[in-house]
């Protein structure tokens, strides 16, 4: 394989692989490079230049707009808190809920495994889930936002696959060593999980901080709304104000500058997350992937 690729044709190759992963790297930065823009310049230069990376007149006034008030940060400290909760309690679950499902002498594992598989097909619905979230008091609670959505069957099954690839000799020689199920679990599997570890919890991060759906569903509190549903709002009504961002000093909210200083906003806390896991990331978005 080295050798084909010190050849004319294998360097050829080589070139317009480059050339490919550029372009598909541009097209994928590239927009994000004109929102960041967007949200800095003039309401008249969106409305006269349909793309730009450099504004002509740099201006803050979209994101004094929407930090005037406290409402913004309020909401960025709710949805990192739904976050940070929602991804160790999803993650807590699927891993516990994994490792005995990935052991074949579980006593009824095909029973369980199979209404895994029937929760990915088949849904209550929404008016019953709704039912049943108010009958457990969890509206307008962070947990309405976190308890129905905690474990996500496919990453259970995918996890569990990993589980059930490692070596069963590690297990074997752990409970020689006197280890039971659990410190098994936590003194060997887990450490060697990095890779499922970081890509998961990446995975239900960045669920929990993007969700504003389950939000609208459950809460009316407008002082618990995550960042995503305050700036989904905020969107709509730019020209209007909403509820405490009433109390902004500025007469004319410059509405289109809005909408893309609220994507910077909603997406850049989130980027900051992807570096410390980008180290096992890699190894583990391969996890499932038919080796040779």
């Amino acid at each position: 394989m080295h050798r084909m690729h010190n050849t004319g044709p294998g360097r050829v190759f080589d070139v317009f692989n480059h050339i490919f992963l550029a372009i598909v790297a541009l097209i994928t930065v590239v927009p994000f490079l004109y929102i960041i823009a967007g949200s800095f310049a003039t309401e008249s230069e969106l409305a006269t230049r349909s793309f730009f990376i450099i504004p002509y007149e740099f201006t803050t006034a979209a994101y004094d707009y929407i930090f005037s008030t406290n409402a913004v940060i309020r909401s960025l400290g709710v949805s990192v808190l739904i976050t940070v909760l929602g991804t160790t309690v999803s993650m807590l679950l699927t891993l516990t809920m994994a490792y005995p499902l990935s052991r074949k002498t579980m006593v009824g594992r095909n029973l369980i495994l199979n209404l895994v598989l029937f929760s990915m097909l088949f849904g209550g619905g929404m008016i019953p889930t709704y039912l049943l979230v108010k009958n457990l008091g969890l509206l307008d609670s962070i947990w309405a936002l976190i308890l129905p959505v905690a474990i996500n069957p496919f990453n259970l099954i995918i996890v569990k696959t990993f589980f059930q690839e490692l070596p069963k000799e590690l297990e074997d020689a752990s409970k020689m060593d006197g280890c039971t199920e659990f410190q098994t679990f936590w003194r060997v599997m887990l450490p060697l999980s990095k890779p499922v570890i970081a890509t998961f919890t990446l995975f239900y991060a960045v669920f929990y901080w993007n969700d504003f759906f389950q939000a609208l569903l459950y809460l009316t509190d407008t002082t618990k709304w995550p960042i995503q549903l305050l700036l989904q709002q905020l969107v709509m009504v730019a020209n209007m104000g909403l509820g405490d961002l009433q109390e902004a000093q500025l007469h004319e909210p410059p509405e289109e500058s809005i909408k893309l200083a609220v994507i910077v906003v909603a997406t850049v806390p989130i980027l900051l997350f992807y570096p410390f896991l980008q180290k096992h990331f890699a190894k583990g978005v391969m996890l499932g992937s038919v080796k040779g």
